[in-house]
């Protein structure tokens, strides 16, 4: 598990000093969950997780409830989950009040950490929109200079130089110019001029932060600056570039720190001799596949703690008394089995292999479709929000936190199968389309009325809810579009949709994301069609058609 942050340390310091009125052994009781979670954190995070969710759905204090969400992210983003991060801190942020002063602090760090997660999957510019708010929350003068590094470097990842290196100057004028602190941002600032201007000598300045690090005995320090060396001798001295990758690999194994060792061999491989290059190689491709095992069945199995801990609440006397009655039946039928033992037992070990493996498609199914849930209301959900606070001039506070309330109870209907309330669905939908709604895109609607939907079943309103909005997000992150046009009307018994814009346009549906795929998988389902105008000019034109007989 990776070195605790600064923000995690915030969060242990408070569970540790937090006094309820009500005496110690209210206190040990309140926060017992909470505390038995911390004792896993270092060697068994399935655990600590499982804990953590305990901690936030057993208890009233919003505060107990807002930072065991907050650590539950932080295990998620560890080991690679970041969609699942942003999920938690979604939660976190519902049970905190932006009223409320003593609030601001943990407001701070959720969007903080939002912002990483957005850094993660190279979303920059969403991710510089969370920093400003966690910025906005706190004046913390550490605190402070951490978040206004973070947002340094995702100016840098954008390639804006010039307003990474004031962030960084800022941050020098914070932590001055010794200790650990100023060796991370001294080597930001060399690797940002470097970038800025190739011909800059930046050799000095990460050196010097090397020796700080060295004397402040700072391994994660010395990591990362074993890995800008590396990358800065890459092209003009070779063998100073090898040197420096062999020291990154040798102390990121130490770490360990999985990531960082995967850098230093992929630059290895490409540094060294041909028979050294094959070897760092094929321990580049075991690690990799390794690593992509580890967090992939990490993301599975956080989701089906929660998903556990939740059912447990309210099934676990059911089904201690139904795994009783069972034992109970097993016992009296083996018993009165007698002679036909061996055909009883046979024909029942026939009859469980089917009902497993049954009952294992139900499960993968299940798993798929609450994927495809989370997927089309949580995440798009959650884009559509970051879209809406990246383009809008004036952030409303309150407005912002009834949109998380919104995904935080779409999230809820998920876990209980609940739909959503069908009201008005005109309004509904041009919520939806209005979301997206960007200076750089000129976005017309025609024919959502009222009384077009009156037609239109209960369960093909949903799923057309869901469609529209992939196709809205999948317009907003790679169409490039600049104008845009959704249609809506019946003719003949059948509802027609066309979805339209001048962006990059898709020669090949075949090719398509898993997005379209799950689009045109609805529309089957509901006995409709969907075509894909692939002769257009420029531009992306769908048209759905649904019998209204069948919707």
């Amino acid at each position: 598990m990776k070195k605790l942050s600064l923000i995690w340390l915030l969060g242990l310091a408070f569970a540790a000093c937090h006094q309820p009125q009500n005496g110690a052994i209210i206190k040990k009781k309140h926060w017992a969950n909470y505390k038995k979670a911390y004792g896993f954190l270092n060697t068994h995070t399935d655990s600590a997780f499982y804990y953590f969710n305990r901690a936030a759905l057993d208890t009233a204090d919003k505060l107990q409830v807002a930072l065991a969400y907050y650590d539950m992210a932080l295990i998620q983003a560890d080991a690679g989950d970041d969609y699942g991060a942003q999920e938690s801190l979604t939660l976190s942020l519902k049970s905190l009040d932006a009223h409320q002063a003593q609030n601001r602090q943990y407001l701070a760090t959720d969007y903080n950490k939002l912002g990483m997660t957005f850094s993660n999957l190279k979303e920059y510019a969403q991710a510089l929109a969370y920093y400003k708010m966690a910025l906005q929350n706190t004046a913390d003068p550490q605190l402070r200079s951490y978040f206004l590094n973070n947002e340094g470097n995702a100016y840098k990842d954008l390639k804006d130089y010039d307003k990474a290196l004031a962030n960084y100057s800022a941050v020098v004028g914070i932590v001055g110019k010794t200790g650990s602190a100023y060796a991370r941002v001294l080597a930001n600032i060399a690797v940002a001029k470097w970038l800025q201007n190739p011909h800059y000598n930046a050799a000095p300045e990460l050196l010097k932060s090397l020796a700080i690090r060295i004397q402040e005995k700072d391994r994660w320090g010395q990591n990362s600056s074993y890995g800008h060396l590396m990358e800065l001798y890459t092209k003009s001295k070779h063998d100073s570039a090898l040197w420096y990758g062999q020291k990154m690999l040798k102390i990121a194994e130490s770490l360990p720190s999985p990531d960082d060792e995967l850098y230093a061999l992929q630059n290895l491989a490409l540094l060294a001799r041909p028979e050294d290059a094959k070897k760092y190689f094929l321990r580049y491709q075991t690690l990799n596949d390794s690593i992509e095992t580890k967090r992939n069945a990490a993301k599975n199995q956080f989701a089906v703690i929660r998903y556990n801990v939740e059912k447990a609440r309210t099934e676990n006397l059911e089904l201690q008394k139904k795994n009783t009655e069972r034992r109970y039946q097993l016992i009296a039928v083996l018993a009165a089995a007698g002679l036909a033992a061996i055909l009883g037992i046979w024909l029942y070990r026939k009859r469980r292999q089917r009902l497993q493996s049954e009952a294992e498609k139900e499960i993968r199914e299940s798993r798929l479709q609450l994927s495809q849930k989370v997927h089309d209301q949580v995440a798009n959900g959650i884009y559509s929000i970051m879209s809406e606070v990246e383009h809008s001039q004036e952030l409303d506070k309150t407005s912002l936190i009834d949109k998380l309330d919104n995904v935080y109870e779409v999230s809820r209907n998920i876990a209980h199968d609940e739909p959503r309330a069908d009201d008005d669905f005109s309004k509904r939908i041009n919520a939806l389309l209005n979301a997206f709604k960007k200076p750089a895109i000129r976005l017309a609607v025609s024919g959502n009325e009222p009384e077009l939907w009156q037609r239109v079943s209960k369960d093909a309103k949903q799923q057309l809810e869901l469609i529209l909005q992939e196709l809205m997000v999948n317009m907003s992150k790679h169409s490039q579009a600049t104008l845009a046009h959704i249609g809506f009307v019946i003719e003949e018994d059948c509802l027609k949709i066309e979805c339209r814009d001048n962006g990059v346009g898709m020669t090949n549906p075949d090719q398509s994301g898993k997005g379209l795929q799950n689009t045109v998988s609805r529309i089957k389902r509901l006995n409709g069609r969907v075509t894909f105008d692939t002769q257009a000019a420029t531009g992306f034109c769908i048209f759905i058609h649904l019998p209204l007989a069948l919707s």
